[in-house]
């Protein structure tokens, strides 16, 4: 069956709104990374170098936290409505980030940030399922796919810049022209169709999933780094995880609209895909977000170098995505991607763990492409499949529950492979660099800048001991992308609709 087609008009209009949408996404894509390269000169400023993780953390916990809300209140009240208060959010935090007097200010405002993003991510998607059929979908989120590699280039270079030439509070106010952009075309070309009904909110719900989320991330934030990990506090907040986590599981079975409604696990392909989300986002983004690091530390480079340098991983990513959605629009299947995708991003993950101090860049970047192209060619299947496979009516909780659970799954990632970087890193240190092992005690700024006061003969077992490190990371990361397709294997395939099952709405005049 040949995909449907479109008139020229509506044609033209899908064209507007997946614009606005791709720049929706870019910002919250791009906040993730931009912010990395300014927070040594951020904790400089403010003189609040051992508060400066809550940066990261506060945007991190919020984000992921409302992500189901977002969901929820997307099927009750309107996708438009709802990313229209996800931007204007976004923005506001923005602008508060970027006026911030204290570091105290800024990790607030950060987390009113990261309340807007957590909107733009999930509602982008259960938009895409408004105003485009299944079977067209493929090309279109391949795009919005290719939006996250792009970012993880642009960030760092577009936060180097901004820090060494104007101030690091432009990282902030950059997205508000973008956001003014997106929210322009939002509100003036996408008009969906609200079945309007009685509502009954799940506060209960939200209050449960929100304490169970935030008590586990903390602990994944603090363990083997603030506090040890058999310590009463994170032993306390593993605790108050796995309870609230329980009790919101129990709630979610009794109340009168839940928030994540578990009779969606019983639908095989968004059980399977939720779960395959969590694991390979586990693996992927975890261990890929501590190669500029790599380049950083081991070779020296500046942030802006770096974030060059992965653009073979971007190139990568980017064209896997774009074929892989048209494949996927022209066929009418999806199943082969997922299966495809996590054995080529586990071989370059296994390939990188390879590094040596003298790698050749060249062939970094040969594993770096292969590794972009296994993310590429199934980062955005599971959104298409659940939204293939779910009644329309929890096209947006449904969505919103896959963007979730890839969140959680980075998230723990990110914060258990750098507990795990950390401590391979004393490890291979003491083993290594005994003799300067006192004065190199992490992988902090502090240890970096004595690091650099030697000479290169010097440091170098030091060097190799941080490049073990990173080894071990993407050695760790490989067999849980194998899982990842033990996982895959499981996915249903259905064939994808034509039809969109309620039509939305376009103005024809063009912006």
């Amino acid at each position: 069956m040949e995909p449907t087609t479109q008139t020229p008009e509506r044609h033209e209009n899908v064209t507007v709104i997946m614009g606005a949408l791709m720049i929706t996404m870019l910002l919250a894509a791009l906040d993730q990374t931009i912010v990395s390269t300014a927070l040594p000169t951020i904790a400089n400023d403010f003189h609040a170098l051992n508060e400066l993780s809550w940066v990261v953390t506060a945007y991190l916990i919020t984000s992921a936290v409302v992500t189901p809300l977002y969901g929820k209140f997307s099927d009750l009240f309107g996708r438009k409505r709802m990313l229209i208060i996800a931007v204007l959010i976004f923005l506001l935090g923005s602008v508060l980030s970027g006026l911030s007097g204290s570091m105290m200010q800024l990790v607030l405002f950060r987390a009113i940030q990261g309340i807007g993003a957590g909107g733009l991510m999930s509602m982008v998607f259960a938009t895409i399922g408004d105003v485009v059929s299944p079977r067209e979908r493929g090309k279109y989120q391949g795009l919005i796919g290719a939006v996250f590699g792009v970012s993880s280039v642009i960030g760092p270079l577009l936060g180097g810049f901004f820090t060494d030439n104007l101030s690091w509070r432009w990282i902030f106010y950059i997205n508000l022209p973008l956001g003014a952009l997106a929210l322009a075309a939002i509100a003036f070309k996408l008009h969906i169709k609200v079945e309007r009904r009685e509502h009954k909110i799940d506060y209960l719900g939200a209050v449960l999933l929100m304490v169970s989320v935030v008590s586990l991330l903390m602990a994944t934030v603090w363990g083997g780094s603030t506090y040890a990990w058999g310590s009463i506090q994170i032993l306390w907040l593993l605790w108050a995880g796995v309870f609230f986590g329980y009790s919101f599981i129990w709630w979610e079975g009794h109340a009168t609209e839940p928030i994540l409604p578990l009779a969606l696990f019983k639908n095989s392909v968004f059980t399977v895909s939720s779960l395959l989300s969590f694991v390979s986002g586990f693996a992927m983004f975890a261990a890929i977000i501590y190669l500029p690091e790599y380049m950083q530390v081991v070779r020296g480079y500046s942030a802006t170098k770096s974030g060059l340098l992965m653009l073979p991983l971007v190139a990568g990513l980017l064209s896997a995505s774009v074929i892989s959605g048209r494949v996927i629009s022209h066929t009418g299947k999806y199943r082969l991607f997922p299966l495809f995708g996590t054995v080529i991003t586990g071989v370059g993950l296994v390939l990188m763990s390879g590094l040596q101090l003298d790698t050749s860049q060249w062939v970094l970047s040969l594993w770096m492409f292969v590794t972009g192209v296994g993310i590429g060619s199934f980062m955005q299947v599971m959104t298409l499949a659940v939204q293939n496979a779910v009644d329309y009516k929890q096209l947006g909780v449904a969505t919103s529950a896959v963007t979730f659970f890839r969140s959680m799954g980075s998230s723990f990632g990110t914060s258990i492979f750098g507990a795990v970087l950390a401590s391979r890193f004393a490890v291979h240190l003491k083993d290594l660099a005994p003799d300067i092992a006192q004065s190199v005690s992490g992988m902090g700024t502090a240890s970096i800048n004595v690091l650099r006061t030697l000479s290169r003969t010097a440091a170098e077992p030091a060097f190799h001991a941080f490049t073990k490190s990173f080894d071990d990371i993407f050695l760790f990361a490989s067999p849980i992308m194998l899982i990842a397709f033990v996982v895959a294997f499981f996915l249903k395939e259905i064939p994808l609709r034509n039809e969109i099952k309620q039509e939305a709405e376009f103005d024809v005049v063009g912006i």
